[in-house]
């Protein structure tokens, strides 16, 4: 039996709907020994700023029960260095490019990254990081308000042609209610969830595990919290969801799916198994083919409750 492992995010074809998630994957050059990146549905990058940022100071990360807190701080070397010296490499991987981008201080300088972005052919598509929980100094996120989620996203979709995936935090009361305002504003997908804020103490010193007190929780650990959130959001949008959040095989890839997820992207598993996400691929395909299912798409959002 063939099988149709290729999925639509807007108006980008995926051959299968495995990517890598941002921050996890570096910027591909990596992970090349261990597979070809080609394999891959698409690679979002590391994001990245309009201005270089040292990110946070270490202690950065710890290991928590079936999970990781980080608080990076969205460490890169800036738009033009990145254009420049990263992305020529990632353009010969033969995986659609998706770069993610965030903003420092002011929500319009996403408008001059995509602005800049939208000129480039080989991106074939642009991650709105709007839930990035580890910026020292900033009160609240953009996703945690569906009025400035609305803004950012209306803003960039006027700059550019590229598909927009918006990327949403945990970290709110209803994320269902920020993915419809992302949704009104033009966005062609939503990407969720980002890590949830939290925080691990070292009880001999009585200090935090990592120097900026909190960070971000991923891992296996939240990936019932972000099934939950997939399911909820998928049942309030139309537009296409990527799920994310402690996928480590293609099992707990499979409850994105069936949960309404059109894609999924692997994370923190990268750390641990460099193969993981081709690993996965393999695995849905196996699925697929013992309940005799010709295409994935008939599987999303078939959660029989």
């Amino acid at each position: 039996m063939q099988i149709k492992l290729s999925v639509n995010i807007g108006r980008l074809k995926l051959k299968n709907p495995v990517m890598v998630a941002s921050g996890t994957f570096g910027y591909a050059r990596e992970f090349t020994d261990f597979f070809n990146p080609k394999e891959l549905g698409a690679i979002v990058t590391k994001t990245i700023t309009l201005k270089p940022r040292q990110g946070n100071p270490a202690p950065r990360t710890c290991e928590t029960p079936a999970g990781l807190l980080n608080s990076i701080g969205l460490e890169n070397p800036g738009l033009e260095v990145f254009i420049r010296e990263k992305l020529p490499l990632l353009k010969k991987m033969g995986a659609p490019i998706i770069i993610s981008i965030a903003s420092e201080d002011d929500p319009e300088e996403f408008i001059k990254l995509a602005g800049r972005l939208d000129k480039i052919k080989e991106i074939a598509a642009i991650e709105l990081n709007i839930s990035c929980p580890n910026i020292q100094g900033r009160a609240h996120l953009i996703s945690q308000d569906p009025e400035a989620t609305y803004l950012a996203v209306n803003k960039v979709r006027r700059v550019t042609q590229k598909v927009i995936i918006t990327k949403l935090s945990p970290n709110v009361t209803d994320i269902a209610e920020i993915a419809q305002a992302a949704e009104k504003a033009g966005t062609d997908a939503v990407a969720l969830i980002n890590t949830i804020t939290g925080m691990s103490i070292d009880v001999k010193t009585r200090k935090p595990r990592i120097a900026s007190v909190t960070g971000g929780l991923s891992g296996p650990a939240v990936r019932p919290v972000a099934v939950r959130m997939v399911r909820d959001v998928y049942k309030k949008i139309k537009i296409p969801i990527i799920g994310m959040g402690g996928i480590i095989d293609a099992s707990s890839a499979l409850e994105f799916i069936i949960a309404g997820a059109a894609a999924v992207s692997v994370g923190t598993a990268n750390f641990i198994n460099p193969k993981a996400s081709v690993d996965i691929i393999k695995g849905i395909k196996d699925y697929l083919l013992k309940n005799k299912i010709k295409d994935i798409n008939s599987l999303i959002g078939t959660l029989k409750a």
